[in-house]
């Protein structure tokens, strides 16, 4: 594993990444990965070509169990909340909803984070972004459980892995046949919701965030991704004291990016810039581990195991 870093305050930056010791770790780590795999396997996406069934039901449900076990403390009007998003999505045709439609569903959700939180627990990582990794994110998160993802929020939480579009004529409802893809057009319903709730989450952020990036493709800092084109501009130095940036590889290459190499090295200009403190590390070895629970008869996953204390 190698680190990189900016001089000020390396104990700070360096605490708050959990190694697993113990089978229920190894258990929830094998669950979690196969879960969120299942959810991206490419034939389950396309073959989701219009508005997600029982969406309706999907998001009430989830809106819900949010803030009757995920965080009792809230209290929210998931009808309301509901009511405003169907009425918002289903009047507009499936590329005519804009970020701006969507700020008083946001309003209604309203979330904030107490950043003096973090002072009670120096040295931990609390906000955790990603680009092309987000399926390692979601273990990582699991294992780690410090971090505070977008999908943890009420928003992040009620439409995650959902798709949604309306039609042409105001009363048809849902598309439940065909939504375009993201890229098909400037304000998709469902990239103008996420691209204001990664807003919203990177206003929020402060003390130590992470970012995980995928050192495996060309352009893991990629400037169109979400977080380099919104997240990155919102966040603050001065309620930020460490961007942490983990380079990730999958264990068998390609081996492309890295902290000293490729547009991670654009990505730490950006930050240097801007008064950002930050590291950057090659190869987390808790991240390797939870790559090789993946397939652990490659031989790369052997050598892991071999230097591990599990």
């Amino acid at each position: 594993m190698f680190t990189h870093t900016s001089s000020l305050r390396l104990d700070e930056a360096g605490r708050g990444v959990a190694v697993i010791s113990s089978p229920k770790a190894f258990a929830l780590i094998s669950v979690t990965t196969w879960w969120f795999t299942l959810l991206l396997c490419p034939d389950q996406r396309t073959s989701q070509l219009g508005t997600t069934p029982n969406i309706k039901q999907i998001v009430l449900g989830r809106c819900y169990n949010y803030i009757t076990f995920v965080n009792p403390s809230l209290r929210y009007d998931c009808e309301d909340i509901w009511r405003r998003f169907e009425e918002l999505v289903v009047r507009k045709s499936s590329c005519n909803v804009t970020v701006e439609d969507y700020h008083q569903i946001f309003y209604e959700a309203t979330q904030s984070w107490p950043c003096d939180r973090v002072n009670n627990y120096p040295g931990i990582t609390n906000f955790l972004f990603w680009s092309k990794t987000r399926t390692l994110m979601h273990s990582y998160s699991a294992v780690v459980r410090h971090f505070w993802t977008l999908e943890d929020t009420l928003v992040g939480y009620m439409f995650n892995h959902l798709i949604w579009c309306g039609q042409e004529e105001d009363t048809a409802g849902f598309n439940f046949s065909f939504c375009p893809e993201w890229s098909a057009c400037k304000n998709h319903p469902v990239y103008s919701l996420w691209r204001l709730a990664s807003q919203n989450f990177a206003e929020m952020a402060c003390g130590n965030i992470t970012v995980l990036l995928n050192g495996s493709i060309v352009n893991a800092f990629n400037r169109k991704s979400m977080f380099a084109s919104v997240e990155l501009d919102v966040l603050s130095p001065n309620k930020v004291d460490y961007v942490n940036i983990k380079v990730v590889t999958n264990l068998e290459g390609p081996y492309i990016e890295s902290c000293c190499q490729g547009s991670v090295v654009d990505l730490i200009q950006i930050l240097q810039s801007r008064g950002f403190r930050w590291t950057c590390t090659d190869n987390d070895h808790t991240l390797m581990v939870l790559q090789s629970i993946q397939n652990p008869k490659r031989s790369s996953c052997q050598t892991c195991a071999s230097h591990s204390s599990i």
